[in-house]
């Protein structure tokens, strides 16, 4: 692949994509993947006799307002994405994509998706769609600039598809949804919290006041990352606690949750890159192997 050697911020050559790549990038490919992850999950779960047509629309529905969310974002913060390095190979700062076409893609593909769900899943499930989107763009993307409290607040609409999935299939708002929502929002906050130490400097070249950044010593970053983890410990149990799961997933979910907890408070204590590192890895190894244990384990 031939590779134009234009100079972005000084720094990073600008490498050619196709047209399928700079989409992926657009649509965050690989979070809407985790986020179609936990919607299936939630379904899975809620469905009492599958139906493989309502479960397409639930994940297709999802997917658009997903990708338009992500597109919306980008179009939002492109100026801040440009000032960091981990961001400005996106297809904006790049110049790959013009603001207007993301805008206009992310508004069709968030309307489309929100109509889908609401016509051919049930209007609950695109209620939580339209509150996800919203919170997503319009308290979380904005808070980032204003608090450390940014990360507690995009926990929301990170854990929301687990229980739109539920309600896809339920129809309602039940506590074992609520279930699934509590472990995907607890998880969150460590594994932001490893991400945010890593890039720290870029964060704070954006101007975004995440918590590793205000917190110079990073002990608060350490407390966040230990005291989310421990309740996760606790979370984690409520899918048999609820007879969502049985004993097998059970075991998994404590040596699962017993070894995250350690990743955080060995970061808590050491607060390097290499510790940093760890957990992240940790995190994403965590979340999809639990709800791999619980569909396995799913009590009929």
């Amino acid at each position: 692949m031939k590779e134009i050697s234009v100079e972005i911020l000084g720094a990073t050559p600008i490498v050619e994509k196709s047209w399928a790549a700079v989409l992926a990038d657009l649509t965050k490919a690989r979070l809407t993947t985790l986020v179609l992850l936990t919607t299936a999950v939630g379904f899975y779960f809620g469905e009492r006799a599958m139906d493989f047509m309502l479960f397409f629309n639930a994940l297709a529905g999802t997917a658009l307002v997903a990708s338009g969310a992500a597109a919306l974002n980008q179009w939002l913060e492109r100026d801040y994405d440009a000032k960091m390095r981990r961001t400005q190979d996106r297809p904006l700062p790049s110049g790959r994509l013009q603001p207007l076409t993301a805008a206009v893609f992310g508004g069709l593909a968030s309307v489309a998706g929100l109509v889908y769900l609401a016509l051919a899943v049930n209007p609950l499930t695109s209620v939580l769609g339209a509150v996800t989107l919203t919170s997503y763009l319009f308290l979380y993307t904005p808070l980032k600039r204003a608090t450390w409290l940014n990360t507690a607040v995009g926990a929301v609409p990170g854990a929301l598809p687990a229980l739109m999935g539920w309600t896809a299939a339920r129809g309602g708002l039940d506590s074992e949804g609520w279930a699934l929502f509590a472990i995907v929002a607890f998880w969150q906050i460590p594994h932001f919290m490893a991400i945010a130490w890593i890039y720290r400097d870029d964060y704070a070249r954006a101007g975004f006041k995440m918590l590793p950044v205000v917190d110079a010593d990073g002990r608060r970053t350490g407390r966040q990352s230990v005291s989310h983890a421990w309740a996760l410990c606790i979370v984690s149990l409520w899918p048999f606690l609820l007879k969502m799961a049985g004993m097998l997933y059970l075991i998994g979910a404590v040596l699962l949750s017993a070894g995250f907890l350690w990743c955080a408070v060995q970061f808590a204590r050491q607060l390097t890159l290499a510790r940093a590192r760890q957990l992240f890895l940790a995190s994403i190894l965590y979340l999809p192997l639990l709800l791999v244990l619980a569909v396995l384990d799913k009590v009929k």
